[in-house]
C-alpha cells in the first residue's frame, strides 16, 4: 500500500505503521521514550525501530504530549518504510 492511500484514511499514524509492518510481513514497530533534561523541565520524544532501523521523532515534547511523541516518530517510520517524504 502507498503512502497516499494510508494518509487518505482517518487512522492514527501508529495503526498505519503497524498496518504497513503486517502488510510487508516484518516484525511490528517497537518505540522507545526518551527525555532530555532542559534547565528546570524535562523534554519528551520517541524513537521507532521497523524493519532495523531506528527512527527519532522530528520534534521534542512536554510530557503531557507523549503520544504526539509517537505518532510522530511512527510517521517518520511510514515515509521510510514508503519511500515517502510528504506529510
Amino acid at each position: 500500500m502507498s503512502a497516499s492511500s494510508y494518509n487518505s484514511q482517518p487512522w492514527t499514524w501508529q495503526w498505519r505503521l503497524e498496518d504497513a509492518c503486517r502488510v510487508a510481513n516484518i516484525l511490528p514497530p517497537v518505540f522507545q521514550i526518551v527525555s532530555d533534561r532542559r534547565g528546570g523541565r524535562t523534554a519528551w520524544s520517541s524513537r521507532v525501530t521497523v524493519h532495523g532501523r531506528t527512527l527519532s521523532a522530528r520534534f521534542w515534547y512536554d510530557g503531557k504530549n507523549l503520544y504526539n511523541a509517537k505518532e510522530d516518530a511512527a510517521e517518520m517510520a511510514l515515509n521510510y518504510l514508503t519511500g515517502s517524504s510528504s506529510r
